[in-house]
């Protein structure tokens, strides 16, 4: 089955193409680099052509909140008129766990956006939220860091390894279409607090993290489960820790 990746040069897109031609299917990374533009349509119509099955793992440049509210609107917007025209009959879109909850940040305002565009589309679709990636740890870290401190909330979070959200992409994108959201976690939970410490520890990194109940996370104030997903989602088994270990 042919799988066109959008983003597929990415973090995820480039695991996501390199495990569905491991199945066998002829997974097509799509991205400027290989002549595919969703901002501008640029390739789209050529790229689809015969696709069945159409990822959207890609990311915008920036996260201020026009550009990246610009990016998910106009790419998500070519995109879904160029895979209606090429009949496509499963649209897959990467998003984020707690994307609804979230909505005082600029960049998840975007991924509601990008979410209810694929949902109101008309085409067979599945949304697949995951929760932040362990490669994003030290990113959260930094965003929250004001001199040599970290400030966060002891708000819950289940990390998960971006080569276990390639896996339940994939799942989803050759399975049928769910028209509703498919969630994927890792098999911890830890505080963010919690979390930036052990990140800090495993790289020897002398800063010090300060338990803030009104830090927020990029622009959102959060509440204990705002980025816990629901009951019924898929847990992954790689253990946080584990891959830390391994990136030292």
């Amino acid at each position: 089955m042919k799988v066109v990746v959008i983003g597929g040069t990415g973090l995820i897109g480039s695991k996501l193409v390199a495990r569905l031609r491991e199945q066998g299917h002829e997974a097509v990374p799509a991205a400027p680099g290989t002549g595919v533009d969703t901002l501008t349509g640029e390739g789209l119509a050529e790229v689809l052509r015969g696709a069945p099955v159409v990822v959207d793992v890609s990311n915008s440049p920036s996260f201020e909140d026009g550009p990246v509210m610009e990016f998910f609107r106009t790419s998500t917007a070519n995109l879904l008129k160029a895979a209606a025209d090429a009949g496509v009959t499963h649209v897959v879109a990467l998003s984020v766990v707690g994307t609804d909850r979230l909505q005082e940040s600029g960049y998840f305002r975007a991924k509601q956006a990008q979410e209810d565009l694929v949902k109101d589309s008309g085409l067979p679709c599945s949304i697949v939220r995951a929760t932040q990636f362990f490669e994003f740890a030290k990113g959260i870290v930094a965003a929250a860091t004001e001199g040599d401190t970290v400030r966060l909330p002891a708000a819950r979070i289940r990390p998960v390894g971006s080569d276990d959200v390639a896996a339940a992409v994939a799942r989803t994108a050759v399975g049928a279409p769910v028209d509703g959201v498919v969630e994927v976690a890792g098999p911890e939970v830890f505080g963010l607090d919690e979390l930036a410490r052990t990140v800090l520890a495993g790289t020897d990194d002398p800063r010090t993290v300060v338990t803030d109940p009104r830090a927020r996370y990029f622009g959102a104030g959060l509440a204990e489960t705002t980025l816990l997903p629901g009951p019924g989602a898929q847990l992954a088994e790689a253990r946080f820790a584990d891959w830390l270990a391994q990136q030292a």
